[in-house]
């Protein structure tokens, strides 16, 4: 598959390192030189230095047999214009378009996007992704990461141990024999900042941030046999009132039992999001100002959501409010070195918007049999949903037999509407769907099991 990607920043430079690992052949487009180098030093791409939007510059990129341009810079006119052209002058099959002002994004307007007026295929917002992953949280506060798969069915739990576990130092073979009819599977441990998917002899160890995938239905037991509780939240106070923050009090407003309250420095932004919101009271203030926080309630507070669009007030808020009394914290951080403070910090959870961004758009290109692609830390590994199809290696085999590479794990499987823990002599069959995690460097080797790189379109 031939790829233009336009932005060669963070969530460009992802994309194209997905991408280019799968043999596509990806050419990068950037005004700024120094991103284009970064990008053809570092990946296997070609790289084309220029506006995006003009007609030479998508020539150069290979634009007249490209199946698909990526518009991922930081305008959202340059990434509409991008796709314009590349319909309206080359015919690229697939545009997608990464827009951030929420006006492009009102419902009432979606007919902007139909091929006679503005031909973009697929829209991606990164604010409404990030809100997404910011209830998600909310939903599974005592988890640091939280996932979806297979129809909502099963579900992807990160989980950071802690010495009251009570299944520590116990081989990951003998869960399966204690807990039977649990449906619940460990496929990635985190340890000493190295993620690896674990052998069955391998044991948990507090401090290890492990990946549980597990049936929705046994979400709370499976948190429980973890050390962890699964509590409602029912007071929430967001810092930041943003696209992102407001977008996360209209959802919670249509939640009758939760309570929230809204810290917003800007004071048009404030004002904004008071107009906007009905039941959601909006405090006009610092984030880090103690005596807001307070008058905001977060010494009673279940729940506080950091989602300015600074990455150290957030962290600096999320640890202030926790000092304060708020049970739990999650914080928005833009930079992925910094989650490795979390954990000092005692701050319970983070979104990287490039990460969410990322997933969504990667969902989004692996058309045909892959459904879900879920990207996770800084790119380290992805969890793959896909269809079986009859092509595939793994169709007809159970999974003892199934030669999956060393950092892959299957996770979950739905036969029919059925979803099941797979164990050795799980049969996989065509039509059925599987959840896969895989390390990075053996998400090739997993697309090749899976047949789907033929299958995209």
């Amino acid at each position: 598959m031939k790829v233009i990607i336009c932005g060669a920043g963070q969530v460009g430079w992802q994309i194209a390192r997905h991408l280019s690992r799968e043999n596509n052949d990806v050419t990068v487009v950037d005004n700024n030189p120094e991103l284009v180098a970064r990008a053809t030093e570092t990946l296997d791409v070609q790289g084309v230095t220029g506006f995006a939007s003009y007609p030479d510059i998508l020539e150069r990129a290979g634009a007249e047999d490209a199946n698909m341009v990526i518009a991922a810079t930081q305008s959202d006119e340059v990434n509409m214009v991008t796709c314009q052209v590349a319909h309206s002058i080359f015919a690229v099959p697939r545009k997608i378009a990464r827009l951030r002002a929420q006006s492009y994004l009102t419902a009432v307007y979606s007919d902007l996007y139909r091929s006679e007026h503005l031909p973009v295929d697929v829209v991606i917002s990164p604010e409404r992704e990030v809100a997404k992953k910011a209830l998600r949280r909310l939903n599974s506060p005592t988890t640091f990461d939280s996932e979806g798969f297979l129809g909502g069915k099963a579900r992807l739990l990160g989980i950071r141990l802690s010495d009251e576990c009570p299944v520590l130092n116990t081989p990951l073979r003998q869960l399966s024999e204690l807990f039977s009819t649990l449906r619940a599977l460990v496929v990635g441990i985190r340890r000493d900042g190295t993620l690896f998917a674990p052998e069955p002899g391998d044991q948990l160890f507090a401090g290890d941030q492990a990946y549980v995938f597990t049936h929705e239905e046994d979400t709370a037991r499976t948190l429980e046999i973890f050390g962890k509780t699964a509590g409602e939240q029912e007071r929430v106070v967001i810092v930041g009132g943003g696209n992102v923050g407001l977008a996360v009090a209209q959802e919670l407003e249509k939640s009758t039992r939760i309570r929230a309250r809204m810290i917003e420095f800007n004071r048009s932004n404030a004002e904004v999001a008071a107009d906007a919101l009905r039941r959601t009271i909006v405090l006009h203030g610092d984030g880090l100002d103690i005596e807001i926080l307070r008058e905001a309630g977060v010494e009673r507070a279940d729940a506080i959501l950091c989602l300015t669009d600074d990455d150290k007030t957030n962290l600096l808020a999320s640890v202030r409010a926790k000092a304060a009394g708020a049970k739990m914290a999650t914080a928005l951080i833009n930079d992925p070195t910094m989650s490795e403070m979390m954990e000092p910090l005692g701050i319970d959870a983070f979104i990287n918007p490039r990460a969410t961004t990322v997933s969504s758009i990667l969902r989004h290109i692996r058309q045909g049999r892959v459904s879900g692609v879920y990207s996770i830390g800084d790119g380290e590994a992805e969890v793959i949903e896909a269809q079986v199809l009859s092509t595939s290696p793994i169709a007809g085999k159970a999974v003892r037999d199934i030669d999956f590479p060393e950092g892959a794990m299957l996770g979950a499987v739905r036969q029919g509407t059925k979803v099941v823990r797979p164990s050795g002599s799980t049969k996989i069959e065509e039509g059925d769907a599987v959840a896969i995690f895989a390390l990075a460097k053996d998400v090739p080797e997993v697309e090749a099991l899976l047949r789907v790189s033929v299958d995209f379109f």
